[in-house]
């Protein structure tokens, strides 16, 4: 029980983007008015980790999304023990595909896919501190092909195309988990 009345508020900042025009998806906004940092849930679960687990001082778990980029930041856990971790992050976007036939005519299609995750792989402890390194979107949007793959057009005559510009990321879960314990420890999801 030591120290775990002590875990801090996970931080969660959204990023302001420097150039949102060079990212290939966009995060849409919430249509009931309210911000991202409104639709973004975290979680932290004691019993599911080592007893003692807290975060080094001057660290936290925080994610941050900018242009369709969700990027968790690195941060360092003390009081581990021995315990292995990992973290990992996976993202899930949606695109418009047109189908068109041979006159011409357009039927608007939504198209999901999820895109790949990114894990940190097994994490070692040092000293009783486990490092978190940063975990990050970039790269593991899906392609137009991927999208045209799971969109269903009225026949097979008709040609799949991603609409421009309508790639958006719609969800993303962030997980810390300890071997041995059940999951997972921090959660983050959003938007």
């Amino acid at each position: 029980m030591k120290r775990l009345a002590m875990l801090p508020v996970l931080a969660l900042a959204v990023a302001a983007c420097h150039d949102a025009g060079r990212t290939p998806t966009s995060v849409a906004e919430p249509v009931d008015g309210t911000s991202r940092l409104d639709v973004i849930s975290v979680s932290i679960v004691p019993a599911n980790a080592p007893t003692g687990t807290h975060y080094q001082a001057g660290t936290s778990a925080s994610c941050s999304l900018c242009g369709g980029i969700v990027s968790c930041l690195s941060y360092q856990l003390a009081g581990v023990g021995n315990a292995n971790g990992s973290a990992s992050l996976s993202v899930s976007f949606s695109a418009t595909v047109d189908c068109r036939n041979h006159g011409g005519q357009v039927v608007e299609v939504k198209a999901q896919a999820k895109g790949a995750s990114a894990s940190t792989g097994l994490l070692e402890p040092k000293n009783g501190r486990l490092a978190v390194p940063t975990l990050s979107s970039t790269g593991v949007s899906p392609t137009n092909a991927t999208f045209e793959a799971s969109a269903v057009c009225p026949n097979g005559n008709w040609t799949k195309e991603v609409r421009d510009g309508t790639v958006s990321l719609d969800s993303f879960v962030y997980t810390l988990n300890f071997v041995g314990y059940p999951p997972s420890y921090i959660t983050i999801t959003g938007p």
